[in-house]
């Protein structure tokens, strides 16, 4: 949010200016522009960057003709899928929530996978977007985050299970 001001003022413009207003289930699911920016975020930071899947029967990958046996062990770059211009009509460098709304909207369903697919995703998914609606929704009716400046604010990205942005300086103003 510190680095993108209009998505942050957009997303209060939704929640509205009731900074204690209760959000029920029903409401979070309700804030369009709220989903926009949680896939945005799972699609532009995704935590997991790499999935791996044991093949199940052999088969041949129809693009490359490459041939895979079963047992054999595949690597998914997640974070690449993300990237991926053949997937993204809109520049998918570019942090834009809006992309959900138009003509990314309909994007291939494995082009974003921040929890997996198919019959292996995570049966947990649901919990952790209403985690993440509930507590982004609550932090933009209480504060407003800004850019902590070029000082405190080199980037760069720590890599472990997950990736973890590194050396990010954020003011957060109270409302």
């Amino acid at each position: 949010m510190s680095k993108n001001p209009r998505v942050q003022t957009k997303l209060k413009a939704e929640l509205g200016d009731n900074k204690y207003q209760s959000l029920s289930t029903e409401k979070l699911d309700s804030l369009d522009y709220l989903n926009c920016v949680i896939q945005e975020v799972l699609r532009f930071s995704s935590p997991a960057i790499t999935t791996f899947r044991t093949v199940t029967i052999d088969d041949r990958l129809p693009a490359s003709g490459a041939q895979l046996y079963k047992g054999d062990e595949i690597m998914i770059n997640i974070y690449n899928l993300t990237r991926d211009k053949r997937y993204w009509k809109i520049d998918p460098n570019l942090f834009y929530p809006e992309r959900f709304q138009g003509e990314d909207k309909d994007h291939h369903p494995y082009a974003l996978i921040p929890f997996g697919g198919g019959h292996r995703q995570c049966i947990g998914q649901d919990l952790a977007r209403l985690e993440l609606k509930a507590i982004i929704s609550r932090l933009m009716q209480q504060v407003t985050f800004s850019d902590g400046g070029p000082e405190v604010n080199a980037g760069g990205h720590n890599q472990t299970v997950t990736l973890m942005p590194k050396n990010v300086g954020v003011t957060i103003t109270f409302d």
